[in-house]
């Protein structure tokens, strides 16, 4: 059931994702003197849960999984963030992560604030009959922490629709019958037939497409022709490439947990797709392509670099290789602070991850807006009130940064910032 390839990250990588996020957000409040008192508060989390539950295996033994789920903020509305099953997820790299969803949600000018959480797993590992028990059982001992106007869950790294589905069945399972049906949307990422918006599956991939487009388009330059290089070639990085193929750009470089591949004649993504479908979701062995050294990858000569796998992929020791004049961030925090100074002094672009990849989380909001209204929306729709909400975004970014003389990043999350301040200004902070 694995919804997104990934690279393994050592402890120490990891760990370093929450003190990338503080720097960050550090930096972006000195930029706007961002009021002291938000200042603290914005700095940590509200909610952290830890649950050690049992799960029985198919072989009838017992196994202790360790779930997590922690709540940043909610000053803007329900908190929203993905559920990931992955060997790195701890608490540290959940508050990192539920961190940039807050800015994520509030950049994109949702009504959301921002959480993640997941289960420390390798699902590789195990059955789907042992997953779907092991999805239920840590969404029942969630409780009431989730909820469609509380804290409502999403795919990430290893989960997808199927994961979705198990849980808003055992969620709905927990409320009486006539309350069932009202508390669908407390997941979004859901198949499309329990509830799921079609072309969801391709939001954050396409998402990623949009916001390359808006920077060529900016700088006067044609995709048709670019060459591009993809790390996690999942649900993110097979879209994004699908759609910049589509526009004539060519995929030169891609990589996943197996293995890396290159050929500077092009590697078709659809061949690619189809032959990891049929090979248990791997690239490895794929007969139009070079196999390489993974620690080369990103100085494979490029355009256009598309890290959609893990956070901190990016760092000091591979920053200066990298040949792309652009970085899209498909994953979130997939750049560290040190690298992405480094590359930002060599004039690279880097399109940073709460709004590259904000695709995914707009797609949720319209998925829980038809879950909640009781509606059906189009694809075709879908995908014109996704490109006109992320222009909106990229616009208001990039006019931000130039006016401003900084990067795109710290504008991004200026802006986000003062968003939310101003919620905690008007309002108040009880008592």
């Amino acid at each position: 059931m694995t919804n997104t390839q990934t690279l393994e990250k050592p402890q120490a990588a990891k760990r370093g994702m929450l003190d990338n996020v503080l720097e960050q957000f550090n930096s972006a409040a000195d930029k706007i003197d961002l009021n002291p008192n938000v200042r603290k508060i914005l700095s940590i989390t509200n909610t952290e849960i830890i649950i050690h539950f049992p799960v029985r295996m198919d072989n009838g033994n017992v196994e202790i999984f360790t779930g997590y789920r922690v709540q940043h903020n909610n000053a803007l509305g329900p908190y929203k963030g993905g559920l990931r099953y992955h060997p790195t997820v701890d608490i540290d790299a959940a508050r990192a992560l539920a961190m940039w969803m807050t800015w994520k949600t509030s950049l994109a000018g949702l009504p959301y604030g921002g959480a993640k959480g997941g289960i420390q797993i390798d699902p590789s590992k195990y059955s789907k009959g042992e997953l779907e028990r092991i999805t239920r059982r840590f969404t029942y001992a969630l409780g009431e922490n989730i909820g469609p106007e509380h804290d409502i869950p999403a795919p990430d790294v290893n989960t997808n629709d199927q994961t979705m589905a198990w849980i808003a069945d055992t969620y709905m399972s927990t409320k009486s019958t006539s309350e069932r049906s009202k508390n669908q949307h407390v997941v979004t990422g859901k198949p499309v037939g329990s509830g799921g918006l079609e072309g969801r599956d391709r939001a954050t991939g396409y998402g990623v497409f949009l916001t390359i487009k808006f920077w060529a388009e900016k700088n006067n330059q044609s995709l048709n022709g670019k060459t591009f290089i993809v790390q996690g070639f999942g649900n993110v990085g097979y879209w994004a490439a699908h759609f910049l193929e589509n526009e004539g750009a060519k995929m030169v470089g891609v990589q996943d947990a197996f293995g890396s591949l290159q050929n500077q004649e092009g590697i078709a993504v659809e061949d690619l797709f189809n032959y990891g479908k049929a090979n248990s979701g791997s690239i490895v062995g794929f007969p139009e392509a070079e196999a390489m050294n993974g620690k080369e990858f990103f100085g494979l000569e490029c355009d256009i670099c598309i890290p959609a796998a893990l956070g901190n992929q990016i760092t000091k020791e591979n920053a200066n290789s990298i040949k792309a004049t652009l970085i899209a961030e498909g994953a979130n925090g997939p750049t560290d602070v040190e690298g992405e100074k480094i590359l930002l002094d060599r004039g690279v672009t880097i399109i940073p991850d709460i709004m590259c990849n904000s695709g995914g989380v707009i797609g949720s909001y319209f998925e829980w807006l038809q879950n909640r209204n009781g509606e059906l929306w189009q694809l075709d729709e879908i995908l014109e009130k996704l490109e006109k909400k992320l222009r909106s975004t990229y616009k208001k970014v990039t006019a931000y940064s130039e006016e401003k003389g900084i990067d795109m990043r710290t504008a991004a999350f200026a802006i986000a910032i003062e968003r939310i301040e101003k919620a905690y200004v008007l309002r108040g902070i009880f008592p």
